[in-house]
């Protein structure tokens, strides 16, 4: 059975909460990764997603001593593209529009008047591109 790549599957929100704390954090072990985690799971839970995350090739480790140090193996930017990727398919209809949209919708955002500047001109750089 071939291995996922971060490009090909999607990953849980714990998996992406793990992530998160190493992309944040640099290296960790499961300890620390478990201080950082919201309502934390058991130490071998965190273990468990670690040996997960390695297996789709998402995390890499080190031996320190008798201890596993985690990092990213991916890098960050490339794991935000793919997330707004599987953000948009399932919520957008694969749609980049419909997510601006979204994100413009007075009923479901409060955008100050400056947020909205730096949005447009967000945009008006890269249509000049």
């Amino acid at each position: 059975m071939p291995v996922k790549r971060f490009d090909e599957g999607q990953i849980s929100r714990r998996e992406r909460q793990v992530m998160d704390i190493l992309f944040r954090k640099g290296k960790c072990t499961a300890e620390n990764v478990m201080e950082e985690l919201p309502d934390p799971p058991s130490y071998s839970a965190v273990r468990a997603l670690l040996s997960t995350l390695e297996q789709k090739e998402l995390v890499t480790h080190t031996k320190d001593s008798r201890r596993y140090v985690y990092q990213a193996a991916v890098p960050e930017k490339r794991a935000k593209r793919t997330a707004l990727k599987q953000l948009m398919a399932t919520f957008f209809d694969g749609s980049p529009e419909k997510l601006v949209a979204s994100l413009l919708d007075p009923g479901d955002q409060k955008l100050s008047k400056d947020e909205i500047a730096r949005i447009r001109t967000l945009i008006a750089e890269r249509v000049s591109k």
